[in-house]
């Protein structure tokens, strides 16, 4: 015979549902560790830059596009908003998270594009890895971020594929989300350190 259960039910007996999305734990996890491999970065250029000789840039390279990647910055952090926007409709109906997605896709993708584009003009200029510790600083840090959108892109379009097919469940879309809010997240520091 069954033991009949009577008042409140025993925490032991309840359904051990996870307070927060293995996925989720596991991008928060890998970001974590991500911010350890670029503060390391960011600390030992800032170690570099204050123990400059002739000052920071140094002298015979040519300087950084600040204006140009502040405007590119400003379409990274919408991305980010989009993002946010999509998260919001897509708790209230999936179906409508299509268009936000979208646009923080397209932000996401016009950022890194004109990141490349600024890596060409400046190896045009001389500013290569192997120039001085600023090229060599700057193609690390700001290519280690590239490389994180790249790959933070790729996951939201296979989210927007699995949008599409009407597959896409809650909890891979906020580990998704995480993954793009820590690109997004991280990138006015290394904006602000490494540009200006």
């Amino acid at each position: 015979m069954e033991p009949c259960i009577t008042g409140p039910v025993p925490a032991a007996v309840r359904a051990n549902k996870p307070l927060i999305p293995s996925g989720v734990l596991g991008m928060l996890i890998f970001v974590l560790t991500e911010l350890m491999f670029f503060f390391g970065m960011i600390s030992a250029f800032l170690i570099v830059k204050a123990s400059a000789p002739f000052g920071w840039p140094p002298p015979d390279q040519p300087r950084l596009p600040v204006e140009i990647t502040a405007v590119n910055s400003v379409a990274l952090l919408l991305s980010g908003v989009a993002l946010y926007w999509a998260h919001r409709r897509f708790k209230a109906d999936p179906a409508s998270a299509k268009l936000p997605l979208a646009v923080a896709i397209a932000l996401g993708t016009a950022f890194v594009l004109v990141q490349g584009g600024e890596w060409v003009a400046l190896l045009g200029q001389g500013l290569t890895i192997t120039s001085g510790p600023l090229g060599g600083f700057f193609y690390l840090i700001v290519g280690s971020h590239a490389a994180h959108a790249l790959a933070a892109i790729l996951a939201l379009g296979w989210a927007m594929t699995r949008l599409l097919r009407g597959t896409l469940e809650g909890p891979a879309f906020w580990t998704v989300q995480t993954f793009w809010y820590f690109v997004v997240a991280i990138w006015p520091i290394l904006y602000f350190e490494v540009y200006l």
